[in-house]
């Protein structure tokens, strides 16, 4: 099963891979120049299927995180930091908004959007420094907030997301649940319809305070999702049943990693033999703990502490960037063998000390994250 296991997610993943789903959406090159505007965790590759595609035509820079690399040739690949924006991360939003401004007629500005441009571009709006919206950020990520409500407040605490970045055409892989434009990085080029108002109400909520800014309502370009979660379930599920399982598909799912993980088992545990069930969607972690870990494997110990005692159920949680949370892993196997310690790891949001852990190479994309439960039994391997 651990091999299955292993394969399905692969499969899931591979299906949002740029080189698979950007080719088909990319315009015929401009009479002028093609400048790409990268950021998120998907942009080195995704710049690289674009540069490929517009040749000599192609400049422009792409923004991911410290220690992720891309081969470019045209295309200025910048690292910065994430999930906490760092210094380099204000240097690329400036980078980016420069080289969006320097367009002319005749040229095409394409933003290639993923997952982790929030982190990745920032410039703080006036009267907020780099340090205070660091503090803010890393509390509003430990709260267990929803990616929607964070995003809401960083839109109105920036300069450059929230409709401020201007681009004829943003391609975006999508990894959030729901697949809002303006929720993917934060929609640097897209409409906010959010307003000052919602954001005061979502610190207010969380005991917190900024000074916010309002953003534009109307930015100019056309936006599209070439990948998303949705993909990713879809190919997991044809994977699962290729190899002789019967797929249940939950969709993308939200909430308390720790509490899904422990309805999902119990779910499982009521499935027949040779079951596959498949869950996509972003899980969020209360921290009140200093240790190391991330949703996908609060999900893994919780679901595993369920199912202990049935060897014939075994899952994997992974997120699909290939890093979850500060665990420095993908993601975590369970139902193998119990995990000592799962349940003081829990408590102390120390998860990553005692998980099975899955740890990957680059995966070149971003759809958030992929997890299988499987029933053994007669008849499936």
């Amino acid at each position: 099963m651990r091999t299955d296991l292993g394969q399905i997610w692969s499969a899931g993943v591979a299906a949002c891979h740029p080189a698979r789903v950007l080719p088909p959406h990319l315009p015929p090159a401009p009479e002028g120049r093609v400048i790409l505007l990268g950021v998120g965790k998907a942009a080195g590759e995704m710049a690289a299927v674009a540069e490929a595609h517009f040749g000599g035509k192609a400049c422009g820079i792409a923004v991911v995180p410290h220690g992720f690399e891309a081969k470019l040739e045209r295309i200025a690949l910048l690292h910065a930091g994430h999930p906490i924006p760092d210094s380099a991360s204000v240097a690329a939003a400036e980078a980016l908004l420069a080289r969006a401004a320097e367009a002319r007629p005749g040229d095409l500005v394409l933003a290639l959007l993923s997952g982790g441009a929030s982190a990745l571009a920032c410039l703080p709006s006036e009267g907020l420094s780099l340090a205070e919206k660091q503090a803010l950020t890393d509390t509003m990520l430990r709260s267990g907030a929803p990616v929607h409500e964070i995003n809401c407040v960083r839109r109105h605490l920036s300069r450059i997301k929230g409709g401020r970045l201007a681009a004829d055409l943003t391609l975006a892989i999508c990894d959030v649940t729901g697949g809002r434009p303006e929720d993917i990085g934060s929609g640097p080029t897209v409409d906010d319809p959010t307003t000052v108002a919602d954001a005061k109400a979502i610190l207010e909520r969380y005991g917190l305070d900024a000074p916010l800014v309002e953003t534009p309502k109307s930015a100019p370009g056309a936006f599209r999702i070439v990948a998303s979660a949705a993909d990713a379930l879809a190919a997991a599920a044809a994977e699962a049943k290729s190899l002789g399982y019967r797929p249940i598909v939950l969709g993308e799912c939200a909430g308390e990693a720790r509490e899904v993980g422990r309805e999902h088992a119990e779910r499982a545990l009521a499935l027949p033999p040779g079951s596959a069930l498949i869950s996509g969607g972003e899980l969020i972690v209360t921290v009140l703990g200093d240790g190391r870990g991330g949703p996908n494997l609060e999900y893994a110990l919780a679901a595993g502490m369920e199912i202990s005692g049935r060897p014939d159920i075994a899952g994997l949680a992974a997120d699909s960037d290939r890093l979850d949370g500060t665990s420095g892993a993908a993601g975590a196997y369970f139902g193998f063998a119990p995990a000592a310690g799962a349940a003081a790891a829990l408590a102390a949001n120390d998860s990553a000390s005692v998980a099975d852990l899955f740890v990957t190479g680059p995966t070149g994309t971003n759809v958030s994250d992929l997890r299988i439960i499987l029933v053994n039994g007669d008849g499936y391997r």
